[in-house]
């Protein structure tokens, strides 16, 4: 019976893959039931790397699996994804949790790790994650073809966290960036199943001592301790050295499952970034600081190569690009860790009725104490960092914008029920001055990276402008301002603080301490905190720059007036559409109206609708109360600033054109150039250039009849194009009068032309006949009308025509008789 056993396995998983292309979703998902069902997990082995590819696809994009990404509500197959990978009673989790009982790995290719996680390995050090313990092994030669061997349970969360990052070739006119795809739900769900913020996680189905992550054993002294993260070891390592008996507390059995997910999420979502980043996260400074908080932390023996990490910033080449659904994802995680975190009550460590638990708190609340500043701190700043320096200046921006602005608001995911007042009058509590404090940077660095994109932008854009006035309404709430700059007063403090204290080294700084908790063993010493923080994520060598220092004030300075222009811009905008609203009739179809389409405001469109501009009013408005709030402008400095870009940029400038100085082959804009093209204060008068008759059809034009009359035109200006010229060349008065009908009379206008088109232009300026204006259902009207007029005084057709002609003759003539008079006029 055990060859027929043995050949089961293999029977099982084709059937299962022809099943896949003949069979629907549901179908196969009841066979799949009553297969984890009734088969045992020697069987279920086998399949299970198949069935987690063909519901996630594979990593590298190829097979695009269920789609989770595409999937939506509206869809008959998204329900029956859902419960099929629901993780509380899903036949998927059934499966993971079988195969979880026995002793069985799963490999994932090294190549598919985040970009500095693979460059470490590749230079033989190993990562400071956890995850990544115990599961490497490094063959004597060929680091290249490593791979990382995975439980059941990390091999599906790799695979769940990956199916985000993975490129995938979507249909035409399709993307994955909606909040309600099967994928989103399916992380939210993951997330409150598996980080509760009330109660506690729910235990698996199998208790098996098996079931359970064993913790990573010491590392090995000749792997390296430098890394690139600043994490502190496993907390499930914590308790586990620090518990007589792992076995004592059953919590401590399952915790394992909810860190393991969130360091996946946390490694594969967020510890990509750019080479310059990764460069500086291999700085000298930064590896010394960590070397020092770890010879001081571990009672390991350490021998540190030299020098740690060479060579590894030539093998760190990955391009990094995060997608807006990936950042919207981002955000669904920061917010469900704040609400986690932030469920800890100060009561349920100081009301235990057991003695023990003061000294021992439970596995589930130790890691919601540290779960934001330990796991996520570092790599969300470098995602962040990353994302304001290299997303484009578009609107798009936005997803980035609320992850910032949710991370550094935690009191926004505290479940309590606040007053109902407004948003900028809601003070935030003292509580929260450690945390803001301890994320220093997060509220500093990045507001003057969001700065430097501000002045970039077109901030007549109403989602623009919007992107502004959030940044300000979260920064003016009362006590906020003052809390960063405390913390900012905190870090300068002189450095012979730090000496009078226990080597602790320079890491997240929340180890064994809570922002929330009411009870503290030790006195926190906030200059070390902040400095701590700082430290760990720029490196001791930083050159800080102070939110309220003289600098960035100057910068603020700027943006307001940025703002003020913008607003300038939205007001001439405005009143332009209104102007073209009330000369717009019936007969502008006949082009009676205004065609000139060189009057275009740059960098807004008219079309935008009046609308648009009331809420770019608003919020630019609102925005420069909340920046005087924030930085304690008086109304008087604001009206002096307005009032200096009043006197220097009227409405007279629009028509100059942007600053630019004078190069080897023409103008060149300057910095202040583009930002005034960007907001629309000046701009260059663009004008149609090339040859008339090429210009592209009008609306008001009869394309039969352009298309006609070029051709007839193109060959008696073949046919006579000499004469013509020669005519033309004349200096009499047949001179004049053959250039009022052969010539473009704004070919004299003198315009400033790039030098490469000059040669060009001056190809296309011969005199020749064009027929062109004859296409325009205008001068067809107009033409009708004559012929309808002649018609009531008894002229025929033929008489028509020739009175038409003399009356164009006898216009033309008496514009060439006067046109020097009128020229002096």
């Amino acid at each position: 019976m055990a060859a027929p056993t043995l050949q089961q396995p293999s029977f099982l998983l084709a059937n299962l893959k022809a099943d896949a292309t003949t069979k629907p979703l549901l179908q196969r998902c009841q066979d799949l039931v009553k297969i984890i069902d009734d088969y045992p997990a020697k069987e279920l082995h086998l399949i299970f790397p198949w069935l987690v590819e063909s519901v996630f696809g594979s990593l590298d994009g190829i097979i695009a699996g269920w789609n989770l990404r595409l999937l939506h509500s509206r869809s008959n197959e998204y329900n029956i994804v859902m419960e099929f990978l629901n993780p509380r009673y899903g036949p998927m989790m059934k499966l993971v949790y079988k195969l979880q009982a026995e002793e069985y790995k799963y490999e994932i290719p090294v190549n598919y790790l985040p970009g500095p996680v693979k460059a470490c390995i590749q230079e033989g050090v190993l990562p400071d994650c956890p995850l990544f313990h115990k599961k490497l092994q490094f063959p004597l030669s060929g680091l290249l073809t490593l791979n990382l061997a995975l439980n059941p349970f990390e091999f599906f969360m790799f695979n769940f966290a990956y199916c985000l990052i993975t490129p995938k070739n979507y249909p035409p006119g399709q993307h994955g960036s909606s909040t309600d795809s099967a994928y989103f739900v399916l992380v939210d769900t993951y997330l409150k199943y598996f980080l509760p913020s009330e109660g506690s996680v729910p235990p698996s189905p199998f208790s098996d001592s098996r079931g359970s992550v064993t913790a990573p054993s010491p590392r090995s002294s000749s792997v390296s301790f430098a890394g690139y993260g600043v994490h502190s070891p496993s907390l499930l390592k914590h308790h586990i050295f620090h518990q007589p008996s792992v076995n004592a507390d059953p919590a401590a059995q399952e915790i394992w499952r909810s860190e393991t997910l969130l360091q996946m999420f946390v490694e594969i979502w967020l510890h990509h970034y750019s080479l310059e980043m990764y460069q500086k996260l291999q700085s000298p400074q930064v590896k010394l600081a960590l070397l020092q908080y770890r010879l001081s932390m571990s009672s390991m023996p350490c021998q540190p190569h030299a020098p740690p990490g060479s060579g590894t910033l030539h093998t760190y080449q990955e391009p990094f690009t995060p997608t807006e659904e990936h950042v919207l994802v981002v955000r669904l995680l920061v917010k469900h860790l704040h609400a986690f975190s932030n469920s800890l009550k100060p009561e349920q460590l100081s009301s235990s009725p057991s003695a023990h638990s003061h000294t021992h708190p439970s596995p589930l609340e130790e890691f919601k104490r540290v779960v934001v500043q330990r796991f996520v701190q570092q790599k969300l700043y470098l995602f962040l960092q990353h994302c304001f320096g290299h997303w484009p200046l578009d609107a798009s921006f936005r997803a980035v914008l609320e992850t910032w602005l949710s991370y550094i608001q935690p009191w926004r995911y505290t479940g309590e029920k606040m007053n109902p007042q407004p948003d900028q009058n809601r003070t935030v509590p003292e509580k929260w001055e450690v945390f803001v404090q301890e994320n220093l940077l997060m509220y500093t660095k990045l507001f003057q990276v969001f700065l430097n994109r501000a002045v970039r932008t077109d901030l007549v854009n109403a989602k623009n402008a919007l992107m502004v006035f959030r940044v300000a309404k979260v920064f003016s709430q009362p006590n906020l301002a003052d809390m960063i700059q405390k913390g900012e007063q905190r870090f300068l403090e002189p450095e012979h603080v730090l000496h009078h204290r226990q080597p602790r080294g320079y890491l997240t700084p929340t180890q064994g301490g809570s922002y929330l908790s009411s009870r503290q063993k030790v006195v926190t010493d906030m200059v070390f905190r902040v400095k701590s923080h700082v430290y760990a994520l720029e490196g001791q060598d930083c050159q800080y720059k102070q939110m309220f220092g003289t600098e960035l004030r100057g910068a603020v300075m700027k943006l307001i007036q940025i703002i003020a222009q913008a607003r300038q811009t939205a007001k001439r905008i405005s009143d332009h559409s209104n102007d073209m609203a009330a000369n717009t009739s019936f007969l502008s179809w006949f082009s009676l109206g205004s065609s000139d389409f060189s009057t275009s405001f740059s960098g807004a469109e008219l079309d935008e609708g009046g609308e648009c501009l009331k809420k770019t009013h608003e919020y630019l408005d609102r925005a420069l109360e909340n920046l005087c709030e924030i930085f304690k402008l008086t109304q008087g400095q604001l009206t002096q600033l307005i009032s200096n870009l009043g006197s220097s940029q009227d409405d007279g400038n629009c028509k100059q054109l942007p600053d630019c100085i004078q190069g080897e082959n023409g103008l060149i804009l300057t910095d202040l150039g583009r930002r005034q093209i960007i907001n629309g204060l000046r701009r260059f008068d663009i004008q149609y250039q090339g040859d008339p008759e090429l210009q592209p059809i009008r609306s008001y034009e009869s394309a039969l009849l352009v298309r006609l009359f070029y051709r007839i035109s193109s060959l008696v200006n073949e046919r006579f194009g000499v004469h013509m010229s020669t005519l033309c060349s004349r200096p009499d008065f047949l001179g004049r009068l053959c250039r009022h009908y052969l010539t473009d009379p704004n070919s004299n206008t003198k315009l400033k032309h790039s030098p490469m088109s000059r040669r060009e232009l001056e190809r296309s300026r011969q005199p020749r006949l064009s027929l062109r204006p004859l296409a325009s259902y205008r001068t067809i009207l107009l033409l009708l009308l004559l012929y309808v007029f002649g018609a009531l005084l008894s002229f025929g057709p033929v008489s028509s025509t020739l009175v038409i002609l003399a009356g164009g003759f006898l216009y033309g003539l008496v514009m060439t008789l006067f046109s020097d008079k009128l020229k002096t006029h």
